[in-house]
């Protein structure tokens, strides 16, 4: 049997892929992605299970949409009976680790992997979690508003740009670690970063790449009178009469948005680096949780199912599968599969409950007739709303809205609903039919209604009194580290040297 391949992830959070039509698009100054973009499948219409970090996460580790994994939005658990992509492979020999963020919400802050390098950047609580008992209500203190439009700037250090130097410290150190031989277990290294994730500021170097840029330039608006409900709910969640956006403000935040998909860029070329001076070989796969509306259609951040907040980059650079651009929609709840089917690892045993498929076949030619489908049930939302996408069309279905018809390959900025449209009566049926087969929306609202419910009982509870967290701390025994007196100082020295004997 030929051994497993070793596998490195590389996640970053709310890079849209409208950005990675067939790699980086030409303005991106992202030498390392680039180069991986070359030697890689790319899948030029993937899509986010959810438009939200911590359900996206959850969906892209475990195959599972939201309603099968329960994580709904930023404050719901994640629970330890959910199989993962880490769980698998470390069931069948494979060391795992994580590096960076996955917004693991619950006392499980493992999820299969067998070690954590950092602790997240987000709470691991149920502080989050929105009420559709009060629907309209804006909790300030942790939803989204335009202060990171507004305050787009630079600066040389922030919360984000510490967390994600740590990232890419603790992943290079890790491969190095493993260079060294001393555990024969194949690997999987998951680096995930929490840029190009507003605050749009970045560090000088990268802002002034982009000084002058064309594509700084404001996109076109809609009116809140003129979107559609769920974009005005976004709208009031995001307070948007609180803070007046200025053409420039907008320019400032893309202009940082973008120069932080070049730090990001950097700290992976650090990562592939050190892949390379190591002299080991990897399937390296390139993804993000969810997009970034950037000001298109007046709308920020993500949480609903527009291209730029729904479609994600993806690429997979693996033995076997050939360079090349799919165009085929496909999901990020289909890399657990696939990553199963690289590395010959049967998922048999839970397929029936697994939503993905592998993404092998499709590399290699043949033709997906499935469509994606995406679910929303977090702050913004009233009811949950649900997407499907297939061909040339994306279909949207929520209780509380009209329903949404795109053309998208005939117009990628969604500005005509054919929802009601004649000529797209069959077009609809079939997705009608399709969304009836899945979804029971009743059924799912009184599900997310109950898990709310409960969560917000319980948070109140753990915050009276003695306070115990949940975030994850990271092991490091010091006793173990460098020299100590439990150990032979020359075969330390000669065990961590890698290559050795030059």
């Amino acid at each position: 049997m030929a051994p497993r391949p070793n596998i490195l992830i590389l996640m970053v959070d709310q890079l849209t892929g409208t950005l990675f039509p067939d790699g980086p698009a030409d303005f991106l100054q992202v030498p390392n992605l680039r180069k991986l973009a070359q030697r890689s499948v790319r899948f030029a219409n993937s899509y986010t299970a959810s438009p939200l970090c911590a359900p996206a996460r959850a969906s892209f580790m475990s195959g599972q949409l939201p309603r099968r994994t329960r994580v709904y939005d930023n404050a719901a658990e994640f629970t330890s009976d959910i199989p993962t992509f880490a769980h698998h492979l470390r069931r069948a020999g494979y060391q795992t680790a994580l590096s960076g963020k996955m917004h693991f919400v619950g006392p499980d802050q493992l999820h299969g992997f067998e070690q954590r390098l950092t602790t997240d950047i987000y709470p691991a609580d149920f502080g989050w979690t929105p009420d559709y008992r009060k629907p309209g209500e804006r909790i300030d203190w942790w939803y989204h508003n335009l202060g990171s439009v507004t305050g787009a700037g630079v600066a040389e250090i922030t919360n984000q740009l510490e967390y994600d130097d740590d990232v890419a410290f603790q992943a290079v150190q890790k491969i190095y670690d493993l260079s060294r031989g001393q555990d024969p277990r194949p690997w999987c290294l998951t680096a995930s970063f929490t840029h190009p994730h507003d605050p749009f500021v970045a560090r000088r170097k990268y802002w002034d790449l982009y000084e002058g840029a064309p594509e700084l330039e404001p996109p076109e608006a809609i009116a809140y009178e003129d979107q559609d409900p769920h974009s005005q709910r976004l709208m009031d969640a995001c307070a948007w009469r609180g803070l007046e956006i200025q053409p420039d403000h907008i320019r400032r935040s893309r202009q940082g948005y973008f120069a932080n998909i070049s730090y990001v860029d950097d700290k992976i070329g650090e990562i592939l680096a050190a892949l390379d001076a190591s002299r080991q070989e990897a399937i390296v796969v390139f993804v993000s949780d969810h997009g970034e509306m950037l000001g298109r259609r007046g709308l920020w951040f993500k949480m609903n199912f527009f291209e730029g907040s729904a479609r994600v980059p993806m690429m997979i650079s693996a033995p076997g599968l050939a360079p090349g651009l799919v165009e085929d929609p496909v999901s990020t709840i289909d890399l657990t599969p696939t990553l199963c089917d690289l590395a010959g690892v049967s998922m048999a045993e839970v397929m029936p409950w697994t939503d993905g498929e592998s993404l092998v076949p499709l590399a290699k030619g043949t033709p997906r007739s499935s469509p994606v489908a995406m679910e929303y049930a977090a702050e913004g939302s009233i009811t949950p709303l649900v997407a499907l996408r297939q061909g040339a069309w994306k279909y949207t279905r929520c209780n509380a809205d009209p329903e949404q018809l795109y053309d998208v390959a005939n117009d990628p900025g969604e500005r005509v609903n054919l929802a009601g449209d004649p000529r797209a009566a069959k077009v609809m049926e079939h997705f009608r039919h399709i969304a009836d087969q899945r979804w029971d929306l009743d059924a799912y609202d009184a599900e997310v209604r109950q898990s709310q419910a409960r969560r917000w009982v319980v948070y109140e509870a753990l915050r009276n009194g003695s306070y115990y967290p949940w975030d994850y701390q990271p092991l490091r025994a010091a006793s173990e580290r460098y020299m100590r007196n439990h150990m032979d100082l020359n075969i330390l020295e000669e065990s961590k040297r890698f290559p050795r004997g030059e």
